[in-house]
């Protein structure tokens, strides 16, 4: 295997003292992950300290590690790792002739972001790399472009953040030839004094990263897109509107429901009328998918490649992945794992194709949405709606951040389901044990923080004894 980088390349980027020589062909900071022919990077976090682990890298096959003390396994003394990554993710950004693209957004940003890896790695198999999981932040972004091959085409990167400022910083290190921002919501929201026109100006800052001549592909339905646009005027020329307005450079003409699932969708990329099955569902993922398709045209890939990967894209876990798992009366359910985030926009989004699922009871499990500052009352409560539009039968409420949800819906005339509101996922699994039954499909939904992907791990796993085993839908 070609090497990733070699000891002389690492002193360099770094700035630090080289020992014994060596090689990597991967990079990690986490000693879980490390696999034979790694470079370990040893970071002091908030948590624990990285150098305690080295030890045990170096066991699991790690080839070398970056080091804030002195070690006796081949290494590169620096003054500080963490420093030291992200002098790593601009060397290797520096040294690519690929084409990168960066994504952000108040939602969306990985599934745009995954859709995108697999329609280029369809185009040019083994040449596009991407960040995996959700490694978009200060750390994550580095550790990413570290990971990046030297011959890769087409380089893929998500980037979030929390605070104004913070994206300015990663797309200065990204540089992006192309920037996508999938949405705007409120996200955050309580980090940001003036609501969402902060964050739409926060998220806006991933054009001042954009390469000469570069491309901004934006949300042209959102409220906020006149001040994503200005923002975008400010650093490029190339602009694309992706949305069903009739001026959008790439416009949706028409989605349906498709046969095998999913959305059967017409639309107007640039010159050309394409036609095109998107698998995941959901109209969330028609507007993703055009976002998708404008980047591959501005790329100067192919369409009709593209559009085979979005029909073949599999389910991520946490964001939408659908798994049949087995009842207690010896049926099966819809699992609907969309327990990594939430915000209100994509709470409504997965409520909405909730209620499209031709299942004989709906049932959602939602946590508490993180961040929403002074607003958080107003927009849990403001759930209510979708909530029963949704037609669910019954609703498990997790986290105190719920109760103006709980307390909305039990003063709604038009709320006919049952009310669970529980302070833990734990609580929740055992609410949602006594009740799952044959045929039911249940969503779940919530912030990170609150723990429902323990929730969904349990129920995926077979009853002791069944031969029931988790699958995909």
């Amino acid at each position: 295997m070609m090497s990733l980088w070699t000891l002389s390349e690492i002193a360099a980027a770094t700035g630090g003292t080289a020992s014994a020589d060596f090689a990597v062909t991967g990079v990690a900071f986490d000693s879980r992950e490390i696999v034979p022919g790694d470079l370990f990077i040893a970071m002091r976090g908030e948590a624990t300290d990285g150098h305690k682990f080295i030890d045990r890298a170096v066991a699991a096959g790690a080839a070398g590690v970056i080091t804030e003390q002195p070690i006796d396994h081949p290494h590169v003394l620096v003054a500080d790792s963490a420093a030291a990554l992200t002098a790593l993710g601009r060397a290797a950004r520096d040294r690519s002739q690929a084409m990168i693209i960066g994504v952000t957004g108040s939602a969306g940003k990985t599934g745009t972001k995954e859709a995108l890896f697999h329609a280029l790695d369809r185009m040019a198999p083994g040449s596009a790399h991407r960040s995996v999981k959700s490694y978009n932040n200060h750390v994550g972004v580095p550790l990413s472009l570290a990971r990046m091959p030297r011959g890769a085409r087409f380089g893929v990167f998500e980037m979030g953040m929390n605070h104004a400022g913070e994206l300015a910083e990663l797309t200065r290190i990204v540089r992006p030839h192309i920037a996508i921002i999938t949405t705007i919501a409120p996200a955050h929201i309580g980090n940001f004094a003036n609501g969402e026109e902060g964050i739409a100006d926060a998220k806006a800052e991933i054009f001042q990263g954009l390469e000469p001549g570069g491309t901004a592909i934006l949300p042209h339905d959102n409220r906020h897109f006149a001040r994503l646009h200005a923002a975008a005027r400010a650093c490029t020329d190339t602009i694309i509107r992706f949305g069903s307005q009739p001026d959008s450079e790439a416009r949706l003409i028409d989605s349906i429901a498709a046969i095998e699932g999913g959305s059967l969708v017409t639309a107007q990329i640039g010159e050309a009328r394409l036609c095109f099955r998107i698998a995941a569902p959901g109209e969330h993922w028609v507007m993703n998918a055009l976002a998708v398709m404008a980047a591959i045209e501005a790329a100067g890939g192919d369409l009709a490649i593209a559009g085979l990967a979005l029909a073949n894209l599999p389910g991520l876990a946490g964001r939408g992945e659908r798994l049949t798992i087995a009842t207690a009366d010896g049926g099966e359910a819809l699992l609907i794992d969309e327990a990594y985030n939430a915000n209100p926009a994509s709470m409504a989004a997965t409520l909405a194709q909730l209620a499209k699922e031709p299942a004989p009871r709906r049932i959602a499990v939602l946590g508490a949405m993180k961040e929403m500052g002074e607003t958080s009352d107003h927009y849990h409560a403001a759930l209510a709606a979708p909530v029963i539009a949704a037609d669910i039968a019954s609703v498990i409420l997790v986290g105190d951040e719920m109760a103006p949800l709980a307390d909305a819906l039990s003063n709604s005339l038009e709320w006919h389901g049952t009310i669970a509101h529980v302070p833990a996922a734990d609580a929740a699994l055992a609410a949602l044990r006594a009740q799952l039954a044959d045929g039911d499909a249940v969503l779940v939904k919530g912030s990170n923080s609150v723990g429902l992907s323990a929730l969904v791990r349990a129920l995926a796993q077979p009853p002791a004894g069944g031969a029931l085993a988790q699958k995909g839908v």
